[in-house]
């Protein structure tokens, strides 16, 4: 098959990660594949790859929320028709709204589109009501919908009406291994990450449903009333987000003053913003605990990637983590609405054993047996077409 997937940004976001190496396990397969991926002025794909790459050029965007997404989705809808000649694909499948949006708007107006799919990853609340129906049609128009974890699967049949695939994210062990690699020490220095003492990692950046302000509020509940905190360093790593999260922000420099930490490198707090692509593996290999106290995720593919490189991680105690992680060693729990609990749940995950091989579900949730699975899935959709 020649299969195009859209992917919403060039940028080290999850869902960007997910195209790329499903993309990569599928050419392993034998099949061809184009990735379109829509990039802002100035920006090129974080990650060298070997399959080819179509970059649609967004303008300067400006506005707010709700404007800014309509400049993208009308972006998408100038640029995509002479990508998309007639013949070009076998089939299109689409890993984000801005993307699905475009391509519903190009069949309501027409255009010949082949078979198109959607893999929704998780689901937000907007407070924009427009925000909520475009999320929507994004995935409703497709001709088949996939979600990456039961829960998120249960949710778009038994609330939404829609009938979902289950797929699976998977875990890249030539890239997140134990290790260490010999320009981790290197790496790390350049970061400021200190050389020594307890690290916990966030990654993701602030936001609101990695539950980072109380994952601050946690740590430094630690870092003034445990010993073996005391030198402890915070390493949120990542960022690179096109919502708008300037309300979390906002809370989150409020509890850095209320707890008296000072952030930047050389302090007990350390924001690094967009790494490159080298730096995350050495970053959880450094860490202590990769720490995700998430209110909701799509899969919390970090967590697995830790794993992989033989670092604890704390989780929240609800789905998706306790669909693949409930059985698994280094993983320490929490409820992620109790600062109490996230805390807790940091110190037992410093005391867990690292891993010196990748466990089970790492190895389980391979990409190769992603691609199978997508494979036959896009094979029962041209069928059915």
């Amino acid at each position: 098959m020649h299969v195009a997937l859209l992917t919403h940004s060039v940028r080290p976001r999850g869902g960007v990660v997910h195209t790329l190496e499903l993309a990569q396990a599928l050419r392993e397969r034998g099949h061809r594949v184009t990735v379109l991926a829509s990039a802002e002025p100035g920006e090129r794909l974080f990650r060298d790859v070997d399959f080819p790459v179509e970059l649609i050029r967004l303008p300067a965007l400006g506005g707010d929320l709700v404007a800014q997404v309509r400049q993208r989705i009308e972006t998408l809808v100038d640029a995509l028709p002479p990508l998309l000649q007639a013949g070009r694909y076998d089939l299109l499948h689409a890993q984000d709204s801005l993307s699905g949006n475009a391509l519903a708007i190009l069949g309501e107006r027409g255009l010949p589109l082949p078979v198109w799919l959607r893999t929704v990853h998780h689901l937000d609340v907007f407070a924009q009501d427009t925000l909520n129906r475009w999320q929507e049609r994004a995935w409703r128009a497709a001709d088949g919908v996939a979600c990456v974890s039961d829960s998120w699967c249960d949710h778009v049949r038994d609330d939404l009406g829609g009938a979902p695939e289950r797929m699976f994210n998977g875990v890249n062990l030539g890239r997140y291994h134990p290790g260490p690699d010999a320009g981790d020490p290197a790496r790390l220095q350049a970061l400021g990450v200190p050389a020594a003492g307890r690290v916990c990692l966030l990654v993701g950046g602030v936001e609101e449903r990695k539950n980072s302000v109380r994952l601050l509020q946690a740590f430094a509940r630690l870092r003034h009333g445990d010993p073996a905190w005391a030198d402890a360093c915070l390493v949120v790593a990542g960022g690179a987000s096109m919502l708008d999260h300037s309300g979390a922000r906002r809370a989150w420099c409020r509890a850095l003053a209320d707890q008296g930490l000072a952030e930047g490198a050389g302090h007990p707090v350390l924001r690094t913003g967009p790494l490159p692509d080298e730096m995350l593996p050495a970053l959880m290999r450094r860490a202590t605990v990769l720490a995700m106290p998430s209110l909701v995720e799509g899969f919390g593919l970090a967590a697995l990637e830790a794993l992989a490189c033989g670092t604890p991680v704390l989780v929240s105690r609800r789905p998706p983590f306790t669909e693949h992680l409930h059985d698994t060693p280094a993983v320490a729990w929490c409820d992620p609405e109790d600062t109490a609990s996230i805390a807790a749940g940091l110190q037992a995950a410093a005391l867990l054993p690292r891993l010196d091989t990748p466990p089970a579900v790492c190895r389980a949730h391979s990409w190769a047996r992603s691609a199978a699975l997508h494979e036959a899935w896009y094979a029962r959709a041209l069928t059915a077409s």
